[in-house]
């Protein structure tokens, strides 16, 4: 038989209660395990992994119990929504030492992680809805929490998707784990002590998690709204303009600033294909370009608050798709993404169905020792085109070298219009040939290899220079000197 646990637990207002425990419920993250109280059934125990750290969480929790912040719990059609799992007790053993902490239970059965929400194929599969006037609310209801933290003097730092939950059925908000927040005490603050990659601010990169605050709050804050209004896409996520280019991690963009979705345009990367950004209000746009870009002062919680309250007054039913709104009269971006995507698929399937041809010839109707007589005949071709090359070849140097022959019958004529006319012609007639080796290079295979195709130039080129020399009768006695 389990022994209950029994431990003494310390409210706000400074009384004592006997707090008896009942099952684990969850192993919890790494700072402890989540039990049942008995004693209190809409209340629920996380009791510390390491109580090594008593002095420091007492204090923090204490602070906690003093500087609650204003997020009440929200009653609808007689159903009681938690919002925050905010401590309501220290827990502490009968040897004075603190254990943990009571707080609200939050129904895990009602609610989903915020990630969920972001992409379709989530959502269907998690049979969430698909109305994007949820996203938008749910946006609105994550920012009202971030702010009512704030105007207390709390940062959640390590804010994320995955660390943020909604109700399924409401899109109001659901919080767990704030004694991993960085808290403000009276005369001390409390840091957090976790932040997660991808949602790092990027003058946090050489920071610990100890020194970061509101800053990090809100740049995380807007990298949330910006994937929730925008199918899940992050704003520092795109398609490298350089296929050659290194591949950059998220965070390592975060750090170079590389925003594809600003007023100018990133040196690094383009948008995300689907974006729907540029179907954005033109604030809303102002708001993220002063999240992302360098040397802009940051949107605060409650900038987001009340921008998001504004969008909620202008936005517009789509006529096509109910379950769409748009907030310009440029149309419904989320109806201009579907089509896109809809003629890309309709696009790969007819590329899929077309059938794949060798020669004029289905690749499926040959049989083995067709496609062996065709990889024959492939070979011939190519022996065949090289010999040619090869006669084409020696022509050339025939010609180039019979050069200074043909110059020096002619060179009465050719000198009597001096030097710059003779160098003129023998540069069209250089022009002339390697124009027509960039016409049959590309059929005769020999003829593509680009060090044969520089000496046969630089052959040329010499005797060009012999001709010249030969015709205009130029004594280098002069040399001799040297």
């Amino acid at each position: 038989m389990t022994q209950t646990l029994i431990y003494n637990a310390i409210f706000e207002d400074g009384h004592f209660e006997r707090e008896a425990l009942g099952e684990m419920i969850n192993k919890g993250g790494a700072a402890g395990k989540i039990y049942k109280s008995l004693s209190h059934p809409n209340l629920v125990a996380k009791i510390f992994h390491d109580k090594t750290k008593s002095k420091t969480n007492r204090k923090k929790l204490e602070a906690m119990l003093h500087n609650k912040p204003n997020i009440p719990h929200i009653v609808k059609e007689n159903k009681t929504f938690v919002q925050i799992a905010w401590p309501e007790a220290v827990l502490e053993d009968d040897e004075g030492f603190c254990v943990g902490y009571l707080m609200p239970f939050i129904n895990t059965d009602d609610a989903v992680s915020l990630d969920h929400l972001m992409q379709k194929a989530v959502r269907q599969k998690q049979n969430l809805t698909e109305r994007y006037e949820d996203r938008l609310t749910a946006a609105y209801n994550v920012t009202a929490m971030v702010a009512a933290l704030h105007q207390c003097g709390h940062y959640i730092v390590d804010l994320k998707p995955a660390n943020v939950s909604v109700y399924k059925n409401n899109m109001y908000v659901a919080m767990f784990d704030c004694d991993g927040f960085s808290i403000k005490g009276v005369n001390a603050r409390y840091p957090a002590e976790f932040v997660s990659e991808e949602y790092i601010y990027p003058e946090g990169m050489r920071q610990n998690p100890e020194d970061m605050g509101e800053d990090q709050d809100n740049f995380a804050l807007a990298v949330i709204i910006f994937r929730l209004l925008n199918n899940g896409i992050h704003p520092f996520a795109g398609m490298p303009r350089k296929k050659d280019e290194k591949m950059l991690d998220i965070q390592t963009r975060i750090e170079k600033y590389h925003y594809a979705y600003g007023m100018w345009p990133d040196t690094y990367q383009a948008p995300h294909p689907y974006s729907i950004h540029e179907y954005f209000d033109k604030k809303t746009l102002d708001m993220f370009e002063r999240s992302f870009a360098k040397n802009q002062k940051r949107p605060t919680a409650k900038e987001w608050f009340e921008h998001l309250k504004y969008l909620d007054g202008i936005k517009k039913n789509c006529k096509k798709n109910p379950n769409h709104i748009y907030f310009v009269n440029k149309g419904c971006g989320l109806c201009a993404i579907e089509e896109k995507f809809k003629a890309k698929i309709a696009s790969v399937k007819e590329e899929k169905a077309a059938p794949q041809k060798i020669r004029g010839i289905e690749l499926e109707a040959l049989t083995t020792e067709k496609r062996t007589a065709l990889k024959r005949q492939k070979r011939r071709e190519f022996v065949r085109l090289n010999k040619l090359a090869l006669v084409f070849i020696c022509l050339y140097f025939v010609f180039w070298g019979a050069l200074p022959v043909y110059l020096y019958r002619f060179s009465d004529i050719l000198t009597a219009y001096g030097y710059f006319i003779q160098i003129l012609a023998l540069m069209l007639i250089l022009k002339a040939v390697f124009f027509g080796f960039g016409k049959v290079q590309k059929y005769l295979p020999l003829m593509q290899n680009q060090v044969l195709m520089t000496m046969l130039k630089i052959y040329a080129l010499m005797t060009s220079v012999v001709g010249l020399l030969i015709i205009n009768k130029i004594d280098f006695s002069f040399l001799s000197a040297y």
